[in-house]
């Protein structure tokens, strides 16, 4: 599996493309992977500040649940709608129209903490 190398990733799987203060972030290729099929993703924390590692939401697959976790400190002004109706986008396309939310950085440095992708791919092995 290769993994773009322009992002940021966490030990929780997820990913993290920075553009100014906003912080685009999803699941990792390899954590749909091992979910399975996605059939819900679920996301209501839209206009809250979060911290670092707190819980955004969840995504549902055939066999289990799995909580979301914040990668930076922010406030979540963007959901990705799209996945409502179509969660499968997480399986198809989780580095691009699988995103899940967007978020306002609120500490830039805490970038400084995740993992890039040489770090990542030694973790999953």
């Amino acid at each position: 599996m290769s993994l773009p190398t322009n992002l940021k990733y966490t030990k929780d799987h997820e990913w993290v493309n920075v553009n100014g203060d906003i912080a685009t972030v999803g699941i990792t290729e390899f954590a749909q992977g091992e979910l399975g099929d996605i059939v819900y993703v679920e996301i209501e924390t839209e206009g809250e500040t979060l911290d670092q590692e707190e819980v955004f939401g969840s995504v549902e697959a055939v066999k289990t649940v799995s909580d979301l976790f914040m990668p930076l400190s922010g406030e979540i002004v963007e959901i990705n709608e799209e996945l409502e109706a179509s969660p499968e986008l997480v399986n198809t396309d989780p580095y691009g129209r699988g995103w899940m939310v967007k978020v306002k950085v609120a500490d830039i440095s805490q970038l400084e903490g995740l993992l890039d992708d040489e770090a990542y791919n030694d973790l999953i092995g």
